[in-house]
């Protein structure tokens, strides 16, 4: 960590270790807006290998549950402690999920006293909607049943 010296006079040093981890991945949440719809060309081998973490995050029907809660909860914003009883796992699980989301650039966090706030990055949602988009106007995409 620099020196308080080091930093530019109107930021302290309490300013600047509030800033997320999660900056260094800011290009990371954003990386599905670098690539076409789907459905309009392929991906590169770059580009899926940038778009796959954020893929995988979601994949998790627990982590994608918690994404869920978080967007939708008053305010955009969720206390850990208002997340854990709508499941039935440990305290220290959903944290490790909150983590893993966290650490792809899906969630901001902020800690307040002994509570840790949530709140969804909604650009890098509303890059994964235009990445996957709908299906492209030739094509059409027909569920059948077992």
């Amino acid at each position: 960590m620099p020196s308080p010296a080091s930093l530019p006079c109107d930021i302290d040093i309490c300013q600047y270790r509030w800033v997320s981890k999660s900056l260094e991945l800011l290009l990371a949440g954003d990386v599905a807006a670098c690539c076409p719809p789907l459905s309009q060309e392929p991906l590169t081998k770059e580009q899926a290998q940038q778009v796959a973490p954020l893929l995988k995050a979601l994949a998790d029907p627990v982590r994608l549950r918690l994404m869920s809660l978080i967007a939708s909860h008053p305010g955009g914003e969720a206390c850990v402690c208002d997340l854990t009883g709508a499941f039935d796992l440990s305290q220290p699980t959903i944290s490790h999920h909150l983590k893993v989301l966290h650490d792809t650039g899906l969630l901001d966090r902020d800690k307040r006293g002994v509570w840790v706030y949530y709140r969804a990055r909604t650009g890098p949602l509303a890059s994964l909607a235009t990445l996957i988009g709908s299906p492209a106007s030739t094509s059409s995409i027909t569920m059948s049943s077992a």
